[in-house]
C-alpha cells in the first residue's frame, strides 16, 4: 500500500510539473514550437517516471486514493488558469499538515455504464441514439488524472466517450443553407483493430456572435450549502459567473436564486448592464447549511417563467457539487421534476464544481431531462472556455430533441459497434416519435460519433458465425456504393414537430489517409477504452495513442493538454 501511495504522490508532483509546462506552452504561436515542446515533455516525463520511490512517512489507515482526491484542496493553484502551479511543495505540505488518515472519505457518485457491444446488421440494421454535447466527463477526468489517479482508480461510469470527444473542436463542414447542421463523414482503418474500419461522423452548427444572439433571461441557481465551502467550489463559482456577466447587456435579465437548508431569491430580473449590482449580490454569497436543491429548482423555474422572453434565451444555470441531502434527492424524483418543468420552454444547464462528494449522476440527470447541457468547472480556464469562448454553444439552443439513426447496408457492413453514447441509446421506433425527448445542440456546437465497423469482406476474420448473410438483399443494397444512411430528426428551439434530414455515407467517404481531425477523434476514443479497460481495445495502448498524436498537428491548447494527460496516465500506469 505504501508503495502505491508513494507512486501516486510522485504522480501528483509530475502533474504539477506537466501543468506548468502546458501553461507555459499555451499560445506560443507556431505549431513547430508546440510540437517540439510536446515531444520534449514526453521525453522529460519518461526520465521523471524512472525516478523511484520518494521518502514519505506512512500515515496509515486510509485508502491512498482518498488522500490523492482531497490533497489537491490545499494545492496552491493559479485561479486564473487552473491546475497546480506549485503542486510539488503544496502537495507535500498538504500531506504532512493533514496526516494521511485524516482525509475525508470520498463519496463521489457515478452511474454504471456497460459498453455497447458489436451488433449484427442482419439482426439490428438500425442504430438509434440521442445527440449529446455535454463535456463534463473529460474535464472531470482531467481533474482525476492530474490529481494522481490511475486508470484503476477511475470509476468506469466517469468515462463517457461522447463527452470526451465533444470537448474538442474539429474542422467539420458547416451547415448548408436552410439546415442547422453540417455533416462530415470519414471511414478509414481502425487503429486498434486490424479487422475493423472506423467511422468518424461529425455534426456542426453555425457559431454566432453572442452580442447578436437573442436576448437572455438567465436565472443563476447557486448551491450555497456547507459542502460548497471549498476554494474550488463557491469561490471559483463566483469568479466563473463573473466572466459570464461581463458579456451580458441591457436587454438581458439576470436573477439569482440560492439554496441550502432553504432557498432564497437574492436578485430578481436585473438588467445585464447593471453589472455592479449583479456582482455585489454574487460576491456576497456564503456557504453553510444542508442542501435542499429541489425547492431551489422550483423557485428558479418560477422566476424564469415570470421574466420569460418570447423568442429569447430562457435558461436556468445550476451551479453545484450535486450533493443534495434534503427534500428531493433521488435521480428519479429529480428526473420527474425537471421533465415536467421543461414544458415551460425554459432550458436547464448544469455546471459541476468540486471533488470528494461530487454527484455526477444527479447533475447529468438534471441536464439531460432539463433540455440543457452539462459541464464540469475545475478552474477559471475551464470557466472561460465554457462561459466565454463557447458562450453561444452553452447558452443558445439552435436545435432540440436531436436524434440520430444510422441504417447500415447489409451488403457492405456485417457488424458495427457505437463507441460511447451508452446512456443515450434509444429504441428504433422512438426515432419517429416526437413525444420522446432527446438532446439539445447549441450555436457553434459540434457532435462527434465514432463507430467500429466490420465489413462483409472482413467478417470471416472475426471468428463470428453469421446466420443471415445469405438472406436475399435488395437491388439497392447490392448495387449501391452506400455503406449506410444517416438520418437526423430535430425540432426548432420553440417547435413541437420534428424535421428529417438524410445523408448517405459510403465508398466516397473512405480513405487510407484520414485527416488530423479523424486521427485525433480516434485517439480520444481509444483513450476512453484504455481508461475503462475495454474488452474491445485490441492492440490499443497509451503508447499507441501518443504515437498517433505525434503524427498530427495539435492545433490548439486543449488538444496539446490531451496529449499530456495521456502521457501522464501512461507514466502512472508504469509505476
Amino acid at each position: 500500500m505504501r508503495k502505491k501511495m508513494v507512486a501516486r504522490f510522485m504522480s501528483l508532483i509530475m502533474a504539477g510539473v506537466l501543468a506548468v509546462g502546458m501553461l507555459a506552452g499555451c499560445g506560443s504561436g507556431a505549431s513547430e514550437n508546440n510540437d517540439s515542446g510536446r515531444r520534449h515533455s514526453r521525453q522529460e516525463t519518461e526520465v521523471q517516471g524512472a525516478g523511484g520511490d520518494a521518502d514519505i512517512a506512512d500515515g496509515g489507515g486510509s485508502d491512498p486514493a482518498m488522500w490523492v482526491t482531497d490533497a489537491t484542496d490545499d494545492v496552491e493553484w493559479d485561479s486564473m488558469n487552473g491546475y497546480a502551479m506549485e503542486a510539488p511543495m503544496a502537495a507535500a505540505e498538504a500531506y504532512y499538515d493533514y496526516g494521511y488518515e485524516e482525509i475525508p472519505y470520498n463519496t463521489e457518485e457515478y452511474s454504471t455504464l456497460e459498453e455497447n457491444p458489436y451488433m449484427s446488421v442482419a439482426l439490428s440494421p438500425l442504430s438509434t441514439f440521442s445527440a449529446d454535447v455535454d463535456t463534463a466527463s473529460y474535464a472531470n477526468l482531467r481533474r482525476m488524472i492530474t490529481s494522481g489517479y490511475t486508470a484503476a482508480d477511475i470509476p468506469s461510469g466517469a468515462v463517457r466517450t461522447e463527452e470526451m470527444l465533444n470537448y474538442f473542436t474539429y474542422d467539420y463542414n458547416g451547415p448548408k443553407k436552410g439546415e442547422p447542421f453540417g455533416v462530415t463523414a470519414t471511414i478509414s482503418p481502425c487503429p486498434w483493430n486490424e479487422n475493423a474500419e472506423l467511422l468518424v461522423l461529425g455534426l456542426q452548427t453555425e457559431a454566432i456572435d453572442f452580442s447578436e444572439a437573442p436576448d437572455s433571461n438567465l436565472v443563476f441557481l447557486i448551491d450555497v450549502s456547507g459542502s460548497m465551502y471549498d476554494e474550488n467550489k463557491l469561490p471559483l463559482l463566483k469568479q466563473a459567473f463573473g466572466m459570464l456577466i461581463d458579456n451580458l447587456g441591457e436587454k438581458d435579465r439576470v436573477s439569482i436564486v440560492t439554496y441550502a437548508s432553504y432557498n432564497e431569491v437574492v436578485l430578481e430580473g436585473v438588467p445585464g448592464s447593471e453589472k455592479d449590482t449583479i456582482l455585489e449580490a454574487l460576491n456576497g454569497l456564503e456557504a453553510g447549511g444542508s442542501t435542499n436543491g429541489g425547492e431551489g429548482i422550483m423557485t428558479a423555474y418560477a422566476l424564469a417563467e415570470k421574466y420569460f422572453i418570447k423568442g429569447g434565451n430562457n435558461r436556468i444555470i445550476l451551479a453545484t457539487d450535486g450533493d443534495l441531502n434534503v427534500g428531493i434527492t433521488s435521480q428519479s424524483d429529480l428526473h420527474d421534476l425537471v421533465e415536467e418543468k421543461r414544458e415551460s420552454g425554459v432550458f436547464l444547464s448544469v455546471l459541476g464544481f468540486g471533488m470528494g462528494n461530487y454527484s455526477d449522476t444527479r447533475m447529468e440527470t438534471l441536464a439531460d431531462y432539463g433540455n440543457g447541457n452539462y459541464a464540469y468547472i475545475d478552474s477559471l480556464s475551464e470557466a472561460r472556455k465554457v462561459l466565454v469562448e463557447e458562450m453561444g454553444a452553452t447558452l443558445v439552443t439552435v436545435a432540440k430533441d436531436v436524434k440520430l439513426q444510422i441504417e447500415f447496408n447489409p451488403a457492405v457492413v456485417s457488424e458495427y459497434r457505437l463507441i460511447g453514447y451508452e446512456n443515450r441509446m434509444m429504441a428504433a421506433e422512438d426515432f419517429n416519435n416526437d413525444e420522446k425527448d432527446a438532446g439539445e445542440i447549441g450555436a457553434g456546437h459540434s457532435v462527434t460519433v465514432v463507430y467500429e465497423i466490420i465489413t462483409c469482406e472482413n467478417a470471416e476474420n472475426t471468428g463470428n458465425e453469421l446466420r443471415y448473410q445469405n438472406t436475399q438483399l435488395s437491388d439497392l443494397a447490392l448495387n449501391s456504393d452506400e455503406w449506410m444512411t444517416l438520418s437526423i430528426r430535430y425540432k426548432e428551439p420553440d417547435g413541437d414537430t420534428s424535421k428529417l434530414l438524410e445523408y448517405p455515407i459510403g465508398a466516397d467517404d473512405y480513405t487510407e489517409k484520414p485527416s488530423d481531425d479523424f486521427i485525433f477523434a480516434a485517439a480520444v476514443a481509444e483513450f476512453s477504452m484504455a481508461l475503462r479497460g475495454s474488452e474491445y481495445l485490441g492492440d490499443g495502448s497509451y503508447e499507441d495513442i501518443l504515437d498517433m498524436l505525434d503524427d498530427i498537428d495539435l492545433d490548439d491548447e486543449y488538444k496539446e493538454e490531451f496529449y499530456n494527460l495521456v502521457d501522464l496516465i501512461r507514466i502512472q500506469e508504469n509505476f
